[in-house]
C-alpha cells in the first residue's frame, strides 16, 4: 500500500477488489468506520447501568448518548474537507487515533459530566475517521471495482451498527458496561 494508491490524487486508484493490498485498504476502511458506526447503538444498552453507577440524570445520559452523535453528524463535513486538505490517510489515522484515546477516556471516565465530555471527543474521532474511510475506497480501487468496495465498505457499516446493541448487552451482562467503550481499543 503505498501514499500514492490513498493520497489525494485521482486517477492513481489501481488497486483490486481481490488483491491482497486490496483488502488490506477495505478492512482498514471497515474497521475504522465500523468503529464509529457501532460506537452510535453499542452505548444505549449500557446507559441504565451508566446512569445507576454515576447517579446520573435523564439529561445527562442523553448527552452520553446524543454528545457523540451531534459531534459526529456536526463535524463529518469538516472531516471530509479536511482530508482532501491534509490527505484522506493522514486524517482518518488521526481520526482512529483520536477515536481510541476519546474511547478509552469513556472507559475510565469518572462521573457522568467527564463521560458526556469523552462522548463529544470521540464524535470528533469519528467525524474524521468515516468520510476518511470512504474517500480512501473512492481513490483506492480500480474503476472497475470500486462499487464493490464501496458496497462491502456500506454494508459491513450498517452491520456494525444493527449488531451493537447486542454486544453492548453482552459486555453489560458479562462484563462492564466499561468495556462498550474499551472494545474500540
Amino acid at each position: 500500500m503505498t501514499s500514492r494508491a490513498i493520497g489525494n490524487t485521482v486517477g492513481t486508484s489501481q488497486l483490486r477488489y481481490n488483491s491482497r493490498p486490496g483488502r488490506w485498504v477495505l478492512a482498514a476502511a471497515v474497521m475504522g468506520s465500523g468503529m464509529a458506526m457501532l460506537d452510535g447503538t453499542v452505548v444505549n444498552v449500557a446507559l441504565r447501568t451508566i446512569g445507576r453507577d454515576f447517579d446520573a440524570s435523564l439529561s445527562q445520559l442523553q448527552w452520553i448518548s446524543n454528545g457523540y452523535l451531534l459531534s459526529l453528524a456536526s463535524l463529518i463535513l469538516l472531516g471530509g474537507s479536511l482530508g482532501d486538505h491534509f490527505g484522506r490517510r493522514r486524517v482518518f489515522v488521526v481520526g482512529v487515533i483520536w477515536f481510541a484515546l476519546a474511547s478509552l477516556a469513556c472507559g475510565i471516565a469518572w462521573n457522568a459530566e467527564a463521560l458526556m465530555a469523552a462522548r463529544v471527543l470521540q464524535g470528533v474521532g469519528a467525524a474524521l475517521l468515516t468520510p476518511g474511510s470512504l474517500a480512501m475506497i473512492q481513490v483506492s480501487f480500480h474503476p472497475a471495482d470500486r462499487a464493490r468496495a464501496i458496497g462491502a465498505w456500506s454494508g459491513l457499516g450498517g452491520i456494525a451498527a444493527a449488531i451493537g446493541p447486542f454486544v453492548g448487552g453482552y459486555l453489560v451482562e458479562f462484563a462492564s458496561w466499561r468495556w462498550v467503550f474499551l472494545l474500540n481499543l
